[in-house]
């Protein structure tokens, strides 16, 4: 069996999940969400837990067991806690802005960029140069943040831009500092 497929979803207090068949309808919170499994994959509640089980030991069985197993546990926890992801701007007079439902980004431009904020998520701007993207479908969250960072990716010299917090940017060395002076 899939190690990971295998193991029971335990269902948080607060949060109502109900098996349809195929599709499976958690409700939190947060908000709603479905997914619908497979052919394969078939899913029955225990108590308080989540059990997924599949029909046969093919390589692509086991595969989607995995995944879908994963995918509930995201939905689960999504309509429970929700997700967020955080971006911040690096460089002089690079600033965001939200301004109804647009997110409005100056950057190295001549023009400000403008970002349509989705309905399904909420886009937060603190001290001018920290977003926080946040929602319920974990995917979604991370399709945005994607999508905004790829407005103005960090470049490698001098380490402007757009990046996810935390992470670190591979600096280059310049050309006047890789020829020696003779």
């Amino acid at each position: 069996m899939s190690r990971l497929g295998k193991q029971p979803i335990t269902i948080p207090d607060g949060v109502k999940v109900q098996v349809n068949e195929k599709e499976i309808v958690a409700e939190g919170p947060k908000g709603k969400q479905t997914h619908t499994l497979p052919d394969v994959i078939s899913a029955r509640l225990e108590g308080n837990q989540l059990i997924l089980s599949r029909a046969d030991d093919r390589k692509t069985s086991k595969a989607l067991h995995g995944l879908n197993r994963t995918l509930v546990f995201n939905i689960i926890r999504g309509v429970n806690e929700g997700y967020s992801k955080q971006l911040e701007i690096q460089g002089v007079g690079y600033k965001a802005v939200v301004q109804g439902d647009n997110l409005v980004l100056t950057l190295r431009f001549s023009h400000p960029v403008i970002f349509p904020i989705p309905k399904d998520v909420k886009i937060e701007v603190q001290k001018n140069t920290l977003i926080t993207v946040s929602g319920i479908d974990k995917q979604r969250v991370g399709e945005v943040a994607a999508d905004i960072r790829a407005i103005f990716k960090p470049e490698p010299y001098k380490g402007t831009g757009i990046r996810y917090v935390g992470e670190r940017i591979r600096r280059k060395l310049g050309k006047a500092a890789t020829t020696g002076a003779k």
